[in-house]
């Protein structure tokens, strides 16, 4: 297995696999977003980190963020997880872990001491593979909204 930045080639893979984690969100959106990480116009990403068996399929990704404040952290220079995900039938296998480690080299030389993610309530799977890469949770979070 082999982890590393994603590169424009890359774009289908990475996409695919977006669509399948995020499958509730606006899917024009998911590909806009993936388009702007490679033109580099006004990125929301700082960093994805792409996961590949010996043949170039796609395993997985970790898409990575600076950001200046997460829940439970001391300082304002946080690598943060904004997407993690390993296609079903690589799970259990390491390549989440792979991921993680080279996400937190990342941050590491982005000059971060700590490192954030987030992840719904209900997503149990979520919460057991965080707490067994060595995050510890800090908040339980409640959002709301209202049209005005």
């Amino acid at each position: 297995m082999i982890v590393r930045p994603a590169a424009p080639a890359d774009r289908d893979q990475w996409l695919a696999m977006r669509r399948e984690l995020w499958r509730d969100e606006d899917q024009w959106l998911l590909a806009t977003d993936v388009d702007k990480y490679f033109a580099g116009d006004e990125p929301l990403l700082h960093e994805v980190l792409l996961a590949f068996d010996g043949s170039s399929r796609a395993l997985g990704f970790a898409e990575l963020n600076i950001r200046p404040y997460a829940e439970g952290c001391e300082t304002d220079r946080i690598a943060y997880l904004e997407g993690w995900f390993v296609v079903a039938d690589a799970r259990r296998t390491g390549v989440g872990a792979a991921l993680m480690q080279a996400a937190e080299e990342w941050g590491r030389a982005q000059g971060c001491t700590e490192f954030a993610s987030d992840a719904l309530l209900e997503n149990e799977v979520s919460e057991k593979a965080h707490k067994a890469l060595g995050f510890t949770e800090v908040e339980r979070l409640r959002c709301f909204r209202k049209a005005l």
